[in-house]
């Protein structure tokens, strides 16, 4: 009886194949068949996903605090995991501002008109507005709307006080955990259908994204990509094997089926389920990992801040400005508090870039250069944002395991 294939092996051989046969609709000049007939069943999948991330977070939260028995814990693992997700996002501005000025400098990136940007600023009222808007003023409301930062501050507050009511509160625990145990059936359910959605997925972004522009901004996208992959290797890996003793190779196969359906689906949420499995498997514990996963999927962008930093450079070089010193630290600084304060806000990719463009005098404007091929910057930060989610689930778990 031959063995049934591994779910990253799956998720792999339907990217193969997405690939293929969104590079013969290109070339064959019938990319449209893609966006009519392959993405729909992506966007079941994705629907499926999105439907189940809501009770994911609300009952894992509550159940990993449950689990975990002390609320001195549950500060010490939040404590741990926003240090590390601040300290790695500041390190990703870094890496993002060096490749960018590399390029730039080896006259790499193209210089495109500014005439034909066009892109409409969407309100961002401030982090102070930000952090008034985390706490939920009706609960359904939340999640309809699926608001993750209000899920999760839900979350703690039901988790805590079921904690706090001791004996009296045992009904409830009970009907956390056996709730929980039936979505993870139904979780582990749509998991299994993930190979469809990044095939089709990625059928129709080969196919229907290799345009005129996708050329010309061809080399901003890999300097964008050389720092993804840089920031993966050297910091969540390297983090993996200093703090978890785990190997590079172990980390990136155990997280790989999580990291291919986040680049395919651009959606840290949507990748939660399977961001779950993937952390299980490595080792995290099921408490840590359903506290750390779905903070992390809110405020962790240091795939956003590598693409600021690249976009801010190269946007600069089309302005004909010269960035000093001061202003890449300010890029640093800006892209650092704001992977935070745009949290849980529609758009928060573009809205972080237009705060950095801002504070340095370019024209918000400019981002209508990029915003054309913005989900092949989107697909590469997401899958990096996930599999630093993994990371710090790990290494989370090693640090609590030590004390």
């Amino acid at each position: 009886m031959s063995k049934k294939l591994s779910l990253p092996a799956q998720v792999f051989i339907a990217l193969i194949l997405g690939i293929a046969v969104g590079l013969v609709c290109y070339f064959g000049g019938f990319a449209s068949l893609t966006a009519d007939f392959l993405k729909p069943f992506g966007d079941i999948f994705v629907n499926l996903l999105k439907f189940i991330v809501v009770p994911v977070v609300l009952l894992s939260m509550i159940d990993g605090i449950l689990s975990m028995n002390d609320m001195r814990k549950v500060g010490s693992v939040g404590v741990k995991t926003v240090c590390y997700f601040l300290v790695t996002t500041a390190i990703a501005c870094v890496i993002g501002l060096a490749f960018a000025n590399i390029f730039k400098s080896a006259g790499l990136f193209p210089i495109l008109d500014p005439e034909s940007a066009e892109y409409e600023v969407k309100e961002f009222g401030g982090f102070m507005s930000t952090l008034v808007s985390i706490f939920p003023t009706n609960m359904w409301k939340s999640f309809t709307d699926a608001n993750m930062l209000q899920v999760i501050v839900i979350s703690l507050f039901f988790g805590g006080s079921i904690l706090a009511a001791g004996e009296k509160a045992k009904l409830c625990r009970d009907f956390v955990s056996s709730a929980y145990s039936v979505i993870e059936k139904l979780m582990g359910f749509i998991i299994s259908l993930a190979p469809i959605g990044v095939f089709t997925y990625m059928a129709w972004v080969v196919a229907t994204q290799g345009s005129e522009i996708l050329v010309s901004l061809l080399l901003v996208i890999v300097c964008a990509y050389l720092g993804y992959i840089v920031h993966a290797v050297l910091v969540y890996s390297a983090s993996a094997r200093i703090f978890a003793g785990m190997s590079p190779v172990k980390f990136f196969t155990g997280a790989f089926a999580a990291m291919i359906f986040a680049f395919t689906s651009t959606s840290s949420a949507a990748t939660l389920p399977v961001s779950k499995e993937c952390a299980a498997e490595l080792g995290a514990e099921d408490d840590i990992a359903a506290f750390v996963l779905p903070l992390g999927s809110t405020i962790n962008m240091d795939g956003t801040a590598i693409y600021q930093c690249v976009a801010a450079v190269f946007l600069a070089s089309c302005a004909n400005i010269s960035l000093t010193i001061t202003q890449m630290i300010i890029i640093v600084v800006t892209a650092t508090l704001a992977s935070i304060g745009t949290a849980g806000v529609s758009g928060a990719g573009m809205i972080m870039l237009a705060m950095v463009l801002e504070a340095l005098g370019i024209p918000v404007a400019y981002i209508g250069l990029i915003v054309a091929v913005d989900r092949i910057f989107d697909m590469g930060r997401t899958c990096l944002n996930v599999t630093g989610d993994i990371a710090c689930s790990v290494c989370v778990t090693k640090w609590e395991g030590k004390k």
